[in-house]
């Protein structure tokens, strides 16, 4: 199994799994700004913070997969979300369902 399955799916899962129960908890109180703001301004932080302060201290080497190929699929779902969010799009279960299969398609071609 490739590190970058590991990183996509185990590592995504773990890291992610606070604001998940936060958002949870927000979502079924009817706090969907909450659950939203939670999202992004941990992704924001992790991205920003985490990624920034490891650079500093030691190089990261970038794999050219990630350049080429990933940061297009990454930045695709960025404005496929951003246009749901500004055009207040209701997701129900048929839009997750989507989203989670492009996931599970986008993961089935990293192996």
């Amino acid at each position: 199994m490739s590190d970058a399955v590991i990183g996509l799916t185990i590592v995504a899962i773990g890291t992610s799994l606070p604001e998940l129960a936060t958002s949870l908890a927000a979502a079924l109180k009817r706090h969907s700004t909450v659950a939203l703001g939670n999202i992004v301004g941990s992704n924001i932080f992790n991205i920003a913070c985490i990624m920034g302060l490891t650079a500093l201290i030691t190089p990261i080497a970038v794999d050219p997969r990630i350049v080429s190929i990933d940061m297009w699929v990454m930045l695709a779902a960025a404005c496929v979300l951003a246009l749901l969010g500004f055009l207040r799009i209701a997701s129900g279960k048929l839009m997750g369902s989507a989203m989670l299969a492009g996931f599970a398609g986008y993961i089935a071609t990293v192996f």
